[in-house]
């Protein structure tokens, strides 16, 4: 089957840089997946994060938009309970405006953050239980279609209006997102690369099973994101891996910090953190580009997806780069 290949980046702070450098690195990384021919562009909302510094993916899609020209650029996603419907649907008009048709904006419902911080950002602690009206909001005010009589947004548009609108998308890693987004007729992306695939199974087949057709979506479509990494040597991505499991092993530790070179990132583990890290290098998409490649189209085969995302840490941006230019070669995606 033919696989598109989209990215989702997250501006992760890298150890003796300084965590602007992230940010126009992300940037960066959208014109590189433009050229390689990348069908999407998205970049990920978190808070107070050590790791992870893409906090306004917003404001980060419009850097984008002004220096790519043909790529879709999203939010993956943004963490909805925390603002009003009204202004993300603003937000993403202008943004519309910037990029015609080239818009996604995905929702979730997790704080992409801890209790506090969540908190901080809303005070309302139960903000979330009205996530699936948030999204039903949303999906009005996007696309331009009245509010009902009742509703305390009816008579109230979102502008700029425009011949184009932003496609609305649900974000999860649980049943709970594939239910709304089947109930609402949305696109869904589930995240592989938090739950390591547990539970993707159930949720794409009840995202399928109940979904309902919209007027923007006829049959259900969706898309994987995944964690991989490419280089051109199987013992040369196991090595750039090093990163990355010292970061997870770190994590469950409660220790969430910068991403290490390769070079420091050894450390000696417990035998449960072993076992951890082994089970961890068993599911992995590491290799060479055809070891990643050929992984990667098994997954979507078995899921039946034509799409996937790829997320990929390396504390290297050369690194980085070089990964999806070898998975967009194997995919033969045209530049």
């Amino acid at each position: 089957m033919s696989v598109r290949l989209s990215v989702l980046d997250q501006s992760v702070a890298i150890a003796g840089r300084g965590q602007d450098e992230s940010i126009r690195q992300t940037l960066a990384l959208a014109q590189h997946a433009e050229k390689l021919g990348y069908d999407r562009f998205w970049v990920s909302e978190h808070h107070a994060h050590p790791s992870i510094v893409g906090t306004a993916p917003e404001i980060l899609m419009v850097a984008i938009a002004t220096q790519t020209t043909k790529i879709r650029i999203g939010s993956a996603g943004v963490m909805l309970p925390h603002y009003a419907a009204l202004k993300v649907a603003e937000q993403f008009r202008v943004l519309d405006a910037l990029a015609p048709g080239r818009i996604d904006l995905g929702v979730g419902r997790a704080p992409g953050s801890d209790g506090k911080t969540a908190q901080l950002l809303n005070p309302d602690r139960y903000a979330s239980e009205n996530f699936p009206r948030q999204v039903m909001e949303l999906q009005a005010w996007v696309k331009g279609t009245p509010l009902p009589a009742g509703h305390p947004g009816h008579g109230v548009f979102a502008y700029p209006q425009s011949a184009t609108s932003p496609e609305l998308w649900m974000l999860g890693s649980s049943d709970y997102g594939a239910q709304l987004a089947a109930h609402l007729g949305l696109p869904y992306a589930f995240a592989w690369f938090i739950t390591d695939g547990q539970g993707a199974d159930q949720a794409l087949q009840i995202y399928r099973d109940t979904f309902k057709p919209s007027a923007s979506l006829e049959k259900p479509h969706a898309t994987l994101c995944v964690w991989a990494l490419a280089a051109d040597t199987d013992e040369e991505a196991w090595h750039l891996f090093k990163s990355r499991a010292r970061w997870r092993m770190d994590r469950n530790l409660g220790r969430i910090a910068p991403m290490l070179p390769p070079d420091q990132a050894d450390r000696d583990y417990s035998a449960a953190e072993q076992m951890a890290l082994n089970a961890l290098k068993s599911n992995a998409f590491v290799g060479s580009a055809a070891t990643v490649a050929g992984k990667l189209k098994a997954l979507a085969n078995q899921f039946d997806v034509d799409e996937l995302a790829i997320i990929t840490w390396t504390h290297s941006p050369q690194a980085q780069a070089h990964s999806y230019a070898l998975l967009a070669q194997e995919f033969n995606l045209k530049p």
